[in-house]
C-alpha cells in the first residue's frame, strides 16, 4: 500500500472505483472537473488534486476512467498528465477507448513510464461491490505491477499487449448491445402473441434465452428508467469504436451493423443522454405495449456492497 494511487475521473463508474481503493487503504490522490464527486473521494480519505498534471505528478500509478477518447486526450494531452508522469511510474487507461489511441499515447510517454490499458465492465452495481471484470493489456512487467492493485476491484483478465484490453472489452459490449437491442423485440414477441410478461420473464431467465442482460438490465426495463447510468451516447460511442474495429474483419458483421441501427435509431427518437436500454423502450412505443412488471427492482446505482 505504499505505492501512491492518482485517480482521474470521478464519473459513474470512476467514483465507485476510486472509494475501493480508498477503502482498501491505498493513497489516493483524486481529481475530477465536478466538485461534488471530489468532495466525496476527498471526505473518504483521498489527498484533492489541483489538477490533472498534480495527480500524474504525485502518482505511482496513475489510474484514468474516463468517457470517451477524446476526454482522455484532453486530460493526458492538453492537461499535461502524460508528461507530469515520473520516469518508474505507470499509466493504466481504465476508459474503454480507441487501441491505437492508446498505443500512441505510451510512445508519447516519458522514458521510464509503463503503460497498460485495462477498461472495465459490470456496471455501477459492479464497481460499487468490487465485482467489476477488468480486461488488461500492456508488458508483462507491467501487467504484474498493476493487476494487484486492480484485482480490489475484480476480476483481471490478461488479454495480451497494450491494447488488447479495449478490444476484449469492445467484444464484450458488442455482444451486450446486440441483447439489448434483440431483449425488447422478445418482450413484444411474447406479449403480442398472449403471454404475460411475468410468465415470460420467467421463462427467458430459466432457459436457453437467459442472458446477463436479461437478469441485469430487465429489471431497468420493468422499472421504466431503462438505466440512466449509462446512456445512447456511450453506446453509440462504443458501437463507433466497433465499426473501426469491424473493419478489419473480412466478413459482414450483420447482427453487429443492425444493433448500431437500432442504436441510432432511439437516440433519434428520444435523445442521447437517456438511458441505455431505450433501445427496449421503441418496441413498447411501436407495439402499443407496456413493459412495466410489479417487482422489487433495486437500480444499479442503488445496489449496496
Amino acid at each position: 500500500m505504499t505505492e501512491t494511487i492518482g485517480f482521474i475521473g470521478l464519473g459513474n463508474m470512476g467514483l465507485p472505483m476510486c472509494l475501493r481503493l480508498i477503502g482498501e487503504g491505498f493513497n489516493v490522490v483524486a481529481y475530477d472537473l465536478r466538485d461534488a464527486p471530489l468532495d466525496e473521494a476527498v471526505a473518504a480519505g483521498a489527498v484533492r488534486g489541483l489538477d490533472v498534471a498534480d495527480v500524474a505528478a504525485c502518482a505511482d500509478i496513475l489510474l484514468t476512467s474516463l468517457p470517451r477518447p477524446d476526454h482522455v486526450d484532453a486530460v493526458m494531452r492538453a492537461g499535461g498528465a502524460l508528461a507530469a508522469l515520473r520516469p518508474g511510474s505507470l499509466w493504466a487507461d481504465l476508459t474503454t477507448n480507441r487501441r491505437e489511441f492508446v498505443e500512441t499515447l505510451a510512445t508519447e510517454a516519458p522514458d521510464g513510464v509503463a503503460v497498460v490499458d485495462s477498461p472495465v465492465t459490470g456496471a455501477v452495481d459492479g464497481a460499487r461491490n468490487g465485482r467489476l471484470t477488468l480486461f488488461a493489456g500492456g508488458p508483462d512487467e507491467g501487467l504484474a505491477r498493476v493487476v494487484p492493485i486492480l484485482a480490489k476491484l475484480g476480476r483481471v483478465i490478461e488479454c495480451g499487449p497494450l491494447g488488447t484490453g479495449n478490444v476484449v472489452k469492445l467484444v464484450t459490449n458488442q455482444l451486450w448491445f446486440i441483447h439489448a437491442a434483440a431483449i425488447g423485440e422478445g418482450f413484444a414477441l411474447g406479449m403480442a402473441n398472449g403471454v404475460e410478461l411475468p410468465v415470460l420473464y420467467d421463462a427467458i431467465t430459466d432457459s436457453v434465452g437467459d442472458s446477463f442482460v436479461a437478469r441485469h438490465d430487465g429489471p431497468s426495463i420493468f422499472a421504466g428508467h431503462y438505466d440512466p447510468s449509462f446512456t445512447l451516447d456511450l453506446c453509440l460511442k462504443d458501437l463507433g469504436l466497433l465499426s473501426e474495429l469491424g473493419d478489419r474483419v473480412n466478413a459482414e458483421l450483420t447482427m453487429t451493423r443492425a444493433a448500431h441501427e437500432v442504436f441510432e435509431d432511439a437516440a433519434e427518437r428520444y435523445g442521447r443522454d437517456v438511458g441505455e436500454l431505450h433501445v427496449a423502450k421503441r418496441l413498447e412505443d411501436d407495439a402499443d405495449l407496456s413493459f412495466r412488471m410489479a417487482g422489487d427492482w433495486v437500480a444499479p446505482w442503488d445496489v449496496s456492497d
